[in-house]
């Protein structure tokens, strides 16, 4: 199934979604945190999404437990170190990681600017530790406005030099990109990438909103792209790409079943689409079972699947070299 030559790439994972239960329990336990229930087993519904969830926002809520127990910087450190082990024990070879600081940060009023020097410090300590590529992507998260959007983007661009992308988050419906023009200028004023959440709780208009007026190169979900031929010629014909996720779009019911995800529409319209895991800990998945949904559910051929892997190789935010080198280390 997935092709052993090319190697295995995630660039749509959310490092505050992909805090392990067993480190939020240990945290809230250290913190003097009280949390819903005296019992890890039952915690973990919580945390992680058993079914699905009656919405994005829904869906959303259960990453509040994982920043709830970030009281300190060293805390932060921890599950930032913990995201490049889980990118390595699911055997993938590059990552690219988004975090939103100030969600990270709003609990315990930590700093912004701090805790995205700590995330660069506990990848950079996991990189030491385990044989994996990571790169960072900061996340501006809408759904706490636009005034906390420009103290975010004011942080992440303190260490632009630490990042590859800036991308806008959270919640689609009630704050939507138009909100966020002046921001994604200064975005590409300082020479970072532009990644959006578009087309997941909004229209395929979004889409449209987020490529021509916030500059993004690459689509979050972008499910309502489907809805939209001309939106599609249109992305085919700029190189626009969709980092698909496809239990996640279940899980926050943006498609009522995986068999109706548009996917393989997209990849057979010439959209270069890659496959991605979203929130793993929130989900209870990890990358290789994506692609397990993808071949079962959605019957991709191996050609398919490898298709999306080279999809992700050229969409991702590396230099040429950096592509190249990746690459001729799977086939050495």
């Amino acid at each position: 199934m997935i092709d052993d030559t090319l190697p295995l790439l995630d660039l749509h994972r959310h490092l505050d979604g992909n805090i392990r239960p067993a480190t939020i329990w240990q945290l809230a336990e250290r913190n003097a945190i009280t949390l819903p229930t005296a019992n890890f087993e039952e915690f973990i519904p919580y945390v992680q999404v058993q079914h699905s969830e009656a919405d994005l926002l829904a869906f959303l809520k259960k990453l509040d437990w994982g920043v709830a127990v970030l009281k300190n910087l060293d805390d932060v450190k921890r599950v930032a170190y913990e995201n490049v082990e889980d990118a390595f024990n699911a055997g993938l070879h590059y990552v690219e990681l988004r975090f939103s600081p100030y969600y990270m940060a709003m609990n315990h009023n930590l700093s912004i600017t701090d805790v995205v020097a700590a995330i660069i410090d506990g990848v950079q300590a996991g990189l030491k530790s385990f044989n994996i590529k990571i790169n960072l992507i900061g996340i501006l998260s809408r759904t706490f406005g636009v005034k906390q959007c420009q103290l975010e983007l004011e942080a992440l661009l303190t260490f632009k030099d630490q990042l590859v992308a800036i991308d806008l988050a959270g919640d689609e419906y009630n704050f939507p990109g138009e909100l966020f023009v002046e921001h994604f200028k200064q975005v590409r004023n300082a020479g970072l990438q532009v990644t959006v959440h578009a087309g997941e709780a909004g229209g395929a208009k979004s889409v449209w909103q987020a490529i021509t007026e916030l500059g993004a190169t690459r689509i979050g979900h972008g499910v309502a792209t489907i809805t939209d031929q001309q939106l599609m010629t249109h992305m085919v014909n700029n190189n626009i790409a969709i980092e698909s996720c496809l239990t996640s779009n279940f899980q926050t019911g943006t498609v009522n079943n995986i068999s109706q995800h548009p996917l393989k529409e997209f990849l057979n319209f010439g959209i270069k689409a890659c496959l991605n895991t979203d929130d793993p800990a929130v989900q209870g998945i990890e990358i290789k079972h994506e692609f397990e949904v993808a071949q079962k559910i959605l019957h991709f051929s191996d050609n398919e699947i490898k298709q999306l892997q080279k999809n992700a190789l050229a969409v991702s935010f590396l230099s040429n070299n950096d592509k190249a080198t990746l690459l001729s280390n799977q086939n050495t």
